[in-house]
């Protein structure tokens, strides 16, 4: 099963790693990094930019409502995020306690659906063509990677 864990950071947990020498916490976050690539789970990871640069478009009206960032209160902010493979539930917390995050960042732990969330709807057009676009993402970035 694919997790995602969604880091999430408190006013508190900003204020701290400012503290911190930057190199500090790209070695922690490496560090990390790489004992989940040696033990096969990681799938994908990326931090995400300031809020600055972000925008969030909101539905509901006739028309969607697109506001610049900084938006939203700072815990409602992600920061960055991991794709897992686990086996487990269990095995999932476990990953997500050994994060090298400090006080007042939280990680959001969802299990990411797959095609057994969708057999009532085998027969959706969009859910049967969903294999192939798979196939047709992981083509593209095979071929960016040259």
């Amino acid at each position: 099963m694919k997790y995602m864990l969604i880091m999430r950071a408190t006013d508190e947990a900003i204020e701290a790693s400012k503290a911190m020498p930057f190199e500090e916490i790209i070695n922690a976050m490496g560090a990390y990094n790489e004992s989940m690539i040696k033990a096969g789970v990681l799938l994908a990871g990326e931090g995400l930019s300031a809020p600055e640069e972000g925008f969030v478009v909101e539905f509901g009206k006739e028309k969607p409502i697109v506001t610049d960032g900084p938006y939203g209160e700072t815990h409602e902010l992600f920061n960055g995020f991991w794709i897992i493979e686990a086996a487990t539930k269990e095995e999932a917390l476990e990953w997500a306690s050994r994060a090298p995050l400090g006080a007042g960042t939280k990680l959001e732990v969802r299990r990411v659906t797959d095609a057994s969330d969708f057999a009532d709807f085998a027969d959706n057009e969009y859910v049967q063509k969903e294999p192939e676009w798979r196939e047709q993402q992981a083509q593209r970035a095979r071929e960016a990677q040259g």
